[in-house]
């Protein structure tokens, strides 16, 4: 498939994209938003998969036809009252695939770039692989609140708000060293693992009640991660996709937090 092709494919699924969101404003028109997502991402995901950088279809089948299945049958079993569980897990799955394109990217034996765009392209991962992580865990442990399998409580640790900036700082500190030394995997695992139990925390730290819009902004997470995935994978539609979720689930936090008299800052915050 020539790349000119691909492009065309890219511009009418983000077209489609941008047709779903509208759609599901609305529940009148909430079915032909789901169609035109469908439609959408089917166009992404041939248009995707029969590009020249494609090679390996075995492996590509092997790892498709049991998402399929299992995204199948996941799908028709779940209650409509169950469904914020599984955003909140769908979520974890964006943020880990997030996680697993930076640490890739970063092995890629070779990326041809130099100079500034070989250090802006590292600082994308180091974002994209932060986000991502944060994303992972904390959609985990929203999964959990809202499954009752961790209590609804929040998680009110001694100076909890020191420990986040701390591990904040620790995160910047291993920023540098990524982007200063040769070979920069060893810090790039240990902030994926700061990031992780930021991501714990984080959503620990905040009451069941406020799961609905702590979800929202998981999902404003999972939407800047696959963007970040984008750049550093230079998929065009990607980055479309990931800004148009990240915007639209910034947008749906804000309501929900005004709807339900919550701030962001102190739902984040604990309640400060």
């Amino acid at each position: 498939m020539t790349n000119n092709f691909i492009t065309v494919a890219y511009i009418a699924a983000s077209a489609l994209f941008i047709l779903s969101l509208a759609g599901l404003s609305n529940q009148e028109t909430a079915g032909k938003g789901n169609i035109y997502g469908i439609v959408g991402m089917a166009i992404a995901f041939l248009a995707t998969a029969f590009s020249a950088e494609v090679t390996n279809y075995t492996t590509l089948i092997t790892a498709i036809i049991p998402a399929v299945i299992v995204g199948a049958i996941l799908a028709s079993r779940v209650a409509m009252t169950s469904m914020p569980e599984l955003v909140a897990i769908l979520h974890s799955f964006v943020g880990l695939a997030a996680v697993l394109v930076g640490v890739g990217n970063y092995l890629q034996p070779e990326s041809g770039l130099i100079g500034s765009e070989e250090f802006i392209h590292q600082i994308e991962i180091y974002i994209g692989v932060f986000i991502g992580a944060v994303t992972f865990t904390g959609s985990i442990v929203a999964f959990g609140k809202l499954r009752a399998i961790i209590s609804s409580k929040p998680l009110m640790l001694p100076a909890r708000h020191f420990l986040n900036l701390g591990m904040l700082g620790a995160t910047i500190y291993f920023g540098y060293a990524f982007l200063n030394t040769e070979s920069g995997l060893q810090p790039l695992l240990i902030m994926t693992g700061i990031a992780c139990l930021l991501g714990i925390h984080l959503v620990a730290a905040i009451g069941g009640a406020d799961m609905p819009v702590v979800i929202s902004m998981l999902n404003s997470y999972s939407g800047w991660a696959a963007a970040a995935a984008g750049f550093m994978l230079s998929n065009d539609l990607l980055i479309i996709t990931g800004a148009l979720v990240g915007s639209s689930g910034a947008i749906l936090r804000y309501i929900m937090g005004k709807a339900m008299s919550r701030s962001f800052i102190s739902v984040i915050l604990g309640g400060i």
